[in-house]
């Protein structure tokens, strides 16, 4: 009776650990923030997705990641990618970024950055597993689930959480631009970069577009 009950623990554990890993690689909206003070007139045109990132690689897939995202939503999108010079080392320059805007007649910017990067390590301690019903109807069955009872070993769990902020602003309606809305999204264990933008960006563009802001 103890080889089936030991096989049932396995697979248990597999099923666990497999969740696990799935839940684990998940982007949530921790918060979200609409400016009181922005009244729509119409709905945006032309919007620039923007990224701020010190990796060319990583900034070029968000922003075409995004502007995709923002076009299947009727937006005309623009990759901040395909307008902006940014070389590697050197910080986007501010007039250059007004003038970009203006002559491509952006009404709105999408712009996220990296806020921080959290990694944990916890213990998770060894763990009993008692085998329910039915197993308690015949002798055999109750003998082996409740003896010897099957131990699961402890074990370190590490654990990175990205956190990244997305700001909207209008452009056309202030000097700098003004605040529409502002978000904050976690991602826990992201294993794929690309599957971890396109996560994040469905997540805060369907955000904004329920607020009415997009």
């Amino acid at each position: 009776m103890q080889k089936p009950l030991v096989h049932k623990v396995l697979a248990i554990g597999i099923v666990l650990v497999a969740a696990a890993v799935l839940f684990g690689k998940s982007t949530k909206l921790m918060m979200s923030w609409k400016n009181p003070a922005y009244i729509p007139t119409r709905k945006f045109h032309r919007v620039l997705a923007l990224g701020l990132s010190n990796k060319t690689e990583v900034r070029a897939d968000f922003e075409d990641t995004l502007a995709a995202e923002l076009s299947n939503k009727g937006y005309e999108a623009v990759p901040g990618n395909a307008i902006l010079l940014r070389p590697v080392g050197t910080q986007l320059d501010i007039n250059s970024l007004k003038e970009q805007i203006r002559a491509n007649q952006i009404e709105a910017v999408v712009v996220s950055r990296l806020v921080k990067v959290d990694n944990t390590v916890t213990y998770v301690p060894a763990t009993a597993y008692f085998m329910p019903f039915p197993y308690y109807n015949t002798l055999y069955g109750y003998y082996g689930a409740l003896y010897p009872v099957v131990y699961s070993p402890g074990y370190l769990q590490k654990e990175k959480k990205v956190r990244v902020e997305t700001n909207l602003y209008f452009v056309n309606g202030a000097p700098d631009g003004q605040l529409v809305w502002t978000g904050m999204t976690d991602t826990l264990n992201p294993s794929n970069v690309h599957k971890a933008i396109k996560g994040l960006v469905n997540i805060v563009v369907t955000k904004m577009e329920k607020e009415g802001v997009l």
